[in-house]
């Protein structure tokens, strides 16, 4: 349960409980398939939230227990070393990761290769299905999407960015390898992170689990109050709801949304531009127990009234407007002719 402050405790016992029964459930499954090359299914924590946000965002999550397994693929996208060849950049990179004891990374892609190489839709979908996770060299990352494509995106494997000359790069890139990541659209209210896959011990899945909802309800905006409800699943089973929000945060993300509001929204109607402002004469507001003294207007009789007015009224015909008529016919409006050179006849 979401507490005033907005964090989210979890009932650890139930947790494990869901665990167990999801990762018994998988172990049945996989006895009759027979899964090929030790491979796992991933368990993932699916979150629902009360408002459909407005922002996109994307929420990196360091988890305590790794959830990549060997057999998972990881490819880094570097940019282009001056005066080197594709062979020769790969080569650099690749010793420059074995030197800083960075382990996890498969494949070393240049920019320059990405570009020649990987032109097609085919050739992109095949690069999208060969790997698990995407890092890029943070000074090619703005480059990236224009050649990748919209598909790298909308199958939520957007690279994410690393930079490769910091000093604790090892310990950078393990936290970014075997963390998660949590991808928050506009187009819908559900959310999803990994939290590890069915090769893991329960007690692990449950500290990545409990580390994962501390760390999203810190960077949601209302943090554990925008949470509605949190499910535990895998690739092919059932959700098992982990945590359900109580009804009252409904109302209280309404009065934080009419705080924002009214903090935000200017007092007043919106003049437009180029309009004065208008100012208030403080010597024409009367004081409070004084009578104002203003010149009484002078009484208008009917025939004045009748005088004064300069426009007549609609659907009512006048003299004023007969004549009017009278004139316009008599006198169109007839464009200039233009004066034409006299030719002397010909005798």
């Amino acid at each position: 349960m979401a507490d005033g402050k907005g964090t989210v405790e979890l009932d650890r016992a139930q947790v494990k409980k869901a665990v167990q029964c999801l990762l018994a459930y998988l172990k049945s499954r996989t006895a009759g398939d027979l899964l090929l090359l030790n491979e796992c299914q991933r368990v993932s924590l699916l979150f629902t939230l009360w408002r459909i946000p407005k922002k996109e965002k994307t929420i990196r999550v360091p988890l305590p227990h790794g959830i990549r397994t060997e057999v998972s693929e990881v490819c880094l996208f570097t940019r282009d070393e001056p005066k080197m060849t594709t062979d020769q950049t790969e080569r650099f990179y690749k010793k420059l990761l074995t030197e800083r004891g960075v382990k996890g990374v498969t494949e070393v892609i240049p920019f320059k290769v990405l570009k020649t190489e990987y032109k097609s839709f085919e050739s992109k979908r095949r690069l999208l299905g060969n790997f698990d996770l995407f890092l890029s060299d943070a000074r090619v990352r703005r480059l990236l999407p224009s050649h990748l494509g919209k598909h790298f995106y909308q199958s939520k494997k957007a690279p994410l960015s690393v930079d490769l000359l910091s000093k604790q790069l090892a310990k950078s890139l393990e936290k970014i390898i075997q963390g998660s990541t949590l991808c928050i659209s506009k187009k819908g209210s559900c959310c999803m992170a990994h939290v590890g896959h069915s090769g893991m011990p329960a007690d692990h899945i449950v500290e990545n689990i409990i580390a994962t909802v501390n760390s999203v309800t810190e960077n949601l905006p209302q943090k554990g109050m925008s949470i509605k409800i949190i499910h535990l699943k895998s690739q092919s089973s059932a959700a098992l709801p982990v945590y359900t929000s109580d009804l009252s945060h409904v109302s209280l993300l309404k009065e934080a949304e009419e705080k924002t509001i009214s903090s935000g929204a200017p007092s007043g109607k919106k003049r437009k531009k180029g309009s004065p402002a208008k100012t208030t004469d403080i010597s024409a507001v009367p004081v409070s127990g004084e009578q104002s003294e203003e010149p009484e207007e002078p009484k208008v009789s009917g025939t004045q009234k009748v005088l004064k007015r300069k426009t007549p009224v609609k659907g009512k015909a006048t003299s004023a407007n007969v004549k009017l008529a009278r004139s316009a016919k008599k006198c169109p409006k007839t464009p200039v002719q233009k004066s034409r050179r006299k030719v002397p006849k010909s005798c």
